[in-house]
């Protein structure tokens, strides 16, 4: 990778970051779309886009372990399924074609744009002041 490539990794994911946290929605909807346009191929975006978010998780747990907020035997059950979840995953993604892949991330970024939408019809719960 040249240096070019990388700044404009670190800064597509910075803005994605940002776009993220400041729509409430997942990273990875911003994320594939980036790496899709940095030379990744579907299946390969959505892989890394994946491990991307372990260690957010991995610091999330452990400082909230801190607060007493984590269920263990929860966390344990959640993370069992994740494993198969994400087992099954990788069975279906890599029996499918690259276009049909592309094709169902496009149905989900229309099912998020619509969810975002549905939610800005509600007035907010925690009105900013002026």
């Amino acid at each position: 990778m040249s240096v070019t490539t990388v700044a404009l990794a670190v800064l597509l994911g910075v803005a994605a970051g940002v776009l993220a946290g400041s729509f409430g929605v997942g990273g990875g909807i911003l994320f594939v779309p980036t790496l899709l346009g940095l030379g990744l191929t579907q299946l390969e975006a959505e892989a890394t886009s994946l491990l991307a978010i372990l260690p957010t998780v991995i610091a999330g747990t452990w400082r909230q372990r801190h607060y007493g907020n984590v269920r263990w035997r929860d966390a344990l059950v959640l993370g069992l399924a994740s494993i198969a979840g994400a087992i099954v995953g990788v069975q279906v993604a890599t029996s499918l074609p690259e276009d049909a892949l592309r094709r169902l991330f496009a149905l989900l970024l229309l099912g998020v744009a619509a969810q975002l939408a549905w939610r800005c019809r509600r007035p907010a719960p925690y009105p900013s002041r002026p």
